[in-house]
């Protein structure tokens, strides 16, 4: 059993699988469509199967990586029939998921001298940014840690609004300025709040920009460097959240951040009301950063820490 099936159990599972529906829908019904009647992996099928992908949104350079790769098995293994040509299939699309640095956690918990572990935010208004950092927060508390929350947001008053509702309904503070205080300072406020509290995480909120890029650098750079006059080794994490719904304009969201900030983990939300789920797919592939939670439904526990060998299970299950 898959890391992610003891951790969570069968009711992520049943989340994920749930909250997959729509994309494996499409996507399971034309990869039958492709094998259909085939005993062998011909042009035609390659054709049908990068017609499959690319409707899933996988995007069209790591569709044209998986069939190269499909297509120089098929001929070397002489793959034969539907169920071999899926496990094949699965094999691929797996490889193509980046594994988390082996440092890594894959729970909850916190890494040993990492107290406060901090948690910069990153991504454009809409995605679901606020309510991904308030699940976070969430699973957080309830693995037994001491959260504070950050809303560094400071040029929308509705963010702020946002968040504040989320650290009520978790139950745990957050430090806020008035709209248009320097971002910077609510961020140290955090972390020397953190401190003096003994607390265990920090999650801080960012403005969701991206009409100005080099303001955007130059406000993160900011707020990193008034972080690390508290803690000198943070922020631990740069997450970057992004909406699967939008398909490839999520793409060209994590190609905007990735080249302006250093993000070392992405979250992909909203999976459960799309067909394009193989974004997660494309992200992965083509930036090379480690998808670390997938959002698949609106409740406070749909918020799952992701497995690529479960998610593809899922992707190919009906």
């Amino acid at each position: 059993m898959s890391f992610l099936g003891k951790l969570f159990g069968k009711e992520q599972k049943q989340s994920l699988d749930e909250g997959l529906q729509q994309t494996k829908e499409g996507f399971f019904a034309k990869i039958s469509k492709a094998v259909a009647g085939k005993s062998t992996v011909d042009e035609e099928v390659l054709d049908n199967l990068e017609e499959a992908l690319v409707g899933a949104d996988v995007g069209i350079e790591t569709t044209i990586k998986i069939i190269e790769r499909i297509e120089k098995r098929a001929k070397q293994d002489k793959y034969l029939g539907t169920g071999e040509l899926n496990k094949l299939l699965q094999e691929e699309i797996e490889a193509i998921l980046v594994d988390a640095p082996e440092n890594a956690y894959k729970d909850f918990s916190i890494p040993e001298g990492k107290r406060p572990y901090v948690i910069l935010v990153v991504g454009v208004n809409g995605v679901g940014k606020t309510t991904t950092i308030g699940k976070l927060a969430h699973n957080y508390k309830k693995a037994g840690n001491q959260v504070i929350l950050g809303a560094a947001d400071t040029f929308r008053a509705a963010a702020v609004d946002q968040l504040t509702i989320w650290s009520d309904r978790v139950g745990v503070p957050i430090v806020k300025q008035a709209m248009g205080s320097d971002p910077s300072a609510v961020a140290y406020d955090t972390v020397a709040s953190a401190v003096a509290k003994n607390a265990d995480v920090v999650i801080i909120d960012t403005a969701g920009r991206l009409h100005n890029k080099l303001h955007l650098m130059d406000e993160l750079s900011k707020i990193k460097r008034a972080i690390q006059k508290v803690i000198p080794h943070a922020p631990n994490e740069v997450m970057l959240v992004l909406d699967g719904s939008t398909g490839q304009n999520a793409v060209e969201q994590a190609r905007q951040f990735t080249a302006t900030t250093e993000v070392t983990a992405i979250s992909v939300t909203k999976l459960d009301g799309t067909a394009k789920g193989g974004v997660v797919l494309a992200i992965a592939d083509q930036f090379k950063i480690p998808v670390k939670y997938i959002g698949v439904g609106e409740k406070i526990d749909d918020l799952i820490i992701f497995d690529k060998h479960e998610f593809v299970h899922s992707l190919f299950s009906l």
